[in-house]
């Protein structure tokens, strides 16, 4: 599931537990600065195999989810 993998990756990058981590968490909530943001768009990009143009416009993990979801569908 999405969802679970992207938890994992975020979970991996800032060295937190998964239970914190929600569907409507942000990136903010989580403390992420712009840096840890750029390696977890990089790690997305690579386990999903998508390219994220407009990383800025994801500011939560539901709206990462979706973005992969959309990206991904019918691979």
């Amino acid at each position: 599931m999405v969802f679970d993998k992207i938890k994992r990756i975020i979970e991996e990058q800032l060295g937190m537990q998964q239970d914190k981590i929600t569907m409507n968490t942000s990136f903010e909530e989580l403390g992420v600065d712009s840096l840890g943001f750029f390696q977890i768009v990089i790690e997305i990009e690579e386990q999903f195999g998508v390219q994220i143009e407009d990383a800025e416009a994801i500011t939560t993990v539901s709206e990462a989810v979706r973005f992969v979801e959309e990206k991904t569908k019918g691979m």
